[in-house]
């Protein structure tokens, strides 16, 4: 079966504002996006968190990386509304609605980690076909180094992840 072609991709920095190598890679190619641009495709970095940058702290009321469920991106904004809800659903209305057709294709969710792990790619949905042919492109591509790929997959989760707003999201950590 024909699937549309990706046409739209975000590259995300700083889902948790301590975790910097996103936030650099992000600023450079929100300063010079030339290195990233590709004929038909929309490439549009994207700091996710800049109140936790700021601060460089995880994040300022609760984790971004978990906010991202019907329940709080449905939420009615109030004044005490937590900052990272507040920003979901701003995010949610830039690359979603999460699950729609108007969704960004792809979401690249750059973080760090303290394990010791290397740069490994994260996989939500073993039935992604693309998902899945991007992740042997990127191993190939990267060979003769290690990339491993860690399936995060649980058949009655539903991920609320800042990634979960595109039709493909890809979480890569580094250490």
């Amino acid at each position: 079966v024909g699937k549309p072609p990706v046409r739209r991709v975000a590259i995300f920095g700083g889902t948790h504002g301590n975790e910097l190598s996103g936030v650099f890679l992000v600023k450079h190619w929100q300063e010079n996006g030339a290195e990233i641009q590709r004929t038909g495709v929309e490439v549009k970095p994207f700091l996710t968190n800049p109140r936790a940058v700021k601060k460089c702290t995880r994040y300022i009321d609760c984790d971004l990386n978990r906010v991202f469920d019907p329940d709080n991106l449905g939420r009615t904004v109030v004044e005490d509304i937590p900052y990272e809800v507040r920003r979901a659903q701003e995010i949610n209305h830039i690359f979603g609605p999460k699950g729609s057709d108007d969704a960004y294709d792809l979401i690249f969710d750059l973080h760090n980690t303290t394990s010791n792990m290397g740069g490994t790619l994260i996989l939500e949905n073993s039935r992604d076909d693309f998902t899945i042919h991007m992740f042997h492109y990127i191993k190939n591509a990267l060979a003769p180094e290690r990339c491993p790929v860690l399936l995060i997959e649980h058949p009655s989760l539903k991920y609320a992840t800042t990634r979960s707003v595109a039709k493909h999201p890809v979480g890569k950590y580094e250490k």
